[in-house]
This record gives structure tokens, sequence and C-alpha cells, in this order.
């Protein structure tokens, strides 16, 4: 198969590395100048993998589009609609597309499939690939699960059978929408669990436990299945995103609570802005999503501000376990 992946930082490279592996005919394309770009053509590898030599690698936009049977998109949620305008100036309605990112549109809240169809692809050519998982991990051969979902029942099915191997155990996901929702919104409950890294620690279970349950609240009222919170895209993703030392947002919120800047693309950040946007259209109660985004964007000292907002969620008025 002829696969262009659109994105060359550390999950667009592993991506890279990995199909080739499968025997596909790999095209890695990143932007001129670009520094992710740049280290892979100067020295064939960055930190986390050497691409094999049967992958092109390319900054020719065009050339990378054409050639492309499948178009794997790995870059940051917040440009993709940009990106897309770009993209759709070629002959692409022949093409599949598999969405690699996590995150949710400011503004306007739209989910990334969303955007694609906004952009004039076809949703019955549109799949998203997300779980757990860390580069640093599979590149030494330790396997996870992940999940490929699509409104196009025989593009899931399809997509699963040519990408599984003994290091990604994939599933057929059943709910785009809470797919999606689910893998965006583990990045907010990232940033509060390197919060709590620092503030106090025994917290990170309510913290999967509440998350999980905000989250469901949130797919369920835009129309989703809301078991997909607790699926490999949401809860199933909590331990790579909350506990691990690899992961941006939980670091994140770990030097945000220190005072500290951390200068690394940390997905949560934004989404705490969109979920925040969705919650308020929807009427659903988020109010770990609400106290993420208060320390990500508000004013003043960052450590008191974390401090503060972990207190008003423990002076919320008392609830049922699984209210609604």
């Amino acid at each position: 198969m002829k696969i262009s992946v659109l994105g060359c930082g550390r999950w667009g490279s592993f991506i890279a590395w990995y199909l080739s592996r499968l025997g596909n005919e790999v095209v890695s394309w990143g932007p001129e100048g670009d520094p992710s770009y740049e280290i892979l053509k100067n020295t064939g590898r960055n930190e986390y993998v050497a691409l094999d030599e049967k992958i092109t690698l390319t900054c020719d936009l065009e050339r990378a589009v054409r050639s492309a049977e499948v178009i794997v998109i790995s870059i940051s949620a917040q440009g993709l609609r940009g990106f897309m305008q770009r993209i759709t100036r070629y002959p692409v309605s022949d093409k599949v597309f598999v969405l690699c990112m996590k995150g949710i549109e400011t503004g306007t809240g739209k989910r990334l499939s969303e955007i694609l169809t906004e952009s004039g692809i076809a949703s019955d050519k549109i799949a998203v690939w997300v779980g757990p998982g860390h580069i640093q991990s599979f590149v030494q051969g330790v396997p996870n699960c992940m999940v490929i979902d699509s409104e196009n029942e025989k593009l899931k099915i399809d997509l699963v059978d040519r990408f599984k191997s003994d290091l990604i155990r994939f599933y057929y996901g059943n709910d785009l929408l809470g797919t999606e929702i689910g893998a965006a919104a583990k990045n907010v409950m990232g940033i509060a669990a390197g919060i709590l890294d620092v503030i106090c620690v025994p917290l990170k279970g309510p913290l999967m436990s509440r998350g999980a349950r905000e989250v469901a609240r949130l797919i369920k009222a835009m129309g989703g299945n809301e078991l997909s919170a607790y699926g490999l895209a949401h809860l199933g993703d909590y331990e790579t995103t909350l506990f691990s030392r690899y992961s941006h947002n939980r670091m994140y919120g770990e030097m945000l609570a220190k005072g500290e800047r951390f200068e690394k693309l940390a997905e949560g950040v934004a989404t705490s802005e969109a979920m925040k946007l969705l919650g308020e259209k929807y009427g659903v109660d988020l109010p770990i999503t609400r106290a993420v985004y208060a320390v990500c964007y508000g004013e003043g000292d960052d450590v008191v501000r974390c401090k503060e907002e972990i207190g008003k969620l423990f002076k919320r008025s008392t609830k049922a376990e699984m209210y609604e």
C-alpha cells in the first residue's frame, strides 16, 4: 500500500517507521525549514527512530499527496483546518485520510474529522487512529493496544487488518464521536495529573474516576455512546498520559504547578478551551476541565492558581457519584 505520513514530529516519524516495517511504501513529509524535518533530512534519524532507507523523505507536499492511496496526518490539531486548505489544492477525492492526532478545534468545538468533512473530504474516506502508547516504548518492542474508528465500517476493518502487528493490537472503534472526544479529553486530564504530582499525588485515583465520568457525560450529550469514555481512546490511555514521564501533557501540568514553563506541544491546553466551549454549548458540568482551563489561561501566580483550583473542586456541592 502507498502511504504518505504528513508530519514528521515524534508521532509522525514513528508512524512512518512502523508502517514501513509492515511492508508499505511510505513517504514521510515535513515542511522545509522545520527542525523536525531538517534533522531527519540531515541525519536520517531523530531522538525516537531511525528512518529505514525504504522511506522516502520529502518536503514536497504535492508529491506526498498525489503519490498516496492513504494519507496519514500527524500535526498539531489546531493547525489542521489551515493545513487541509493546502492539501485540497490537489486531487484527493480517491484518497483515504487517517487522523493520528488528538484534539478539538478551539473557537468552534469541532472534532478533527468534522474539519476534514468541512474541507470537502467525504466522511466515508476518514478514519482516526488513537489510543495508548509512547514511541519510546514502541521502539523498544513494548506492545500496546490502540483503536481505529470510522463511520465507514469496511474502511476501519480494512485499516485495522492492514496495520495490526505483534507491536500494536488494534480494536475496531464503534463510536467515532466518542472516540475523538475521548482521545482529545484525556490530554486535559493529563495536565491535571501533572499538577497533582506536585501538589497532592494520592488524588490520581479520583481524577481517573471523575475525569472519565465527566467526559462520558459530554459524549452522551453530544449524541455519542458514553461508554466510549471507558474505552482505549480515553480511560485506556490514562496510564500513558497521567503517569508516564514521556507524557507532554502531564509534564506541562507538573511544570506549571512548579511555576516553570514547558516548551513542547501539550495539546491538552487548547483542548481545555475547546471542551469548556462544548460544556457550555451542551449544558454539561465539566468541573475538572474548567479547573484545567483556569490554570492554563488564568492570570497571576501559576503555583497559587493550581492550588486554588484544586481547592475549588473540593468545595463543590455534594452530588451523587453517577449524576447526569
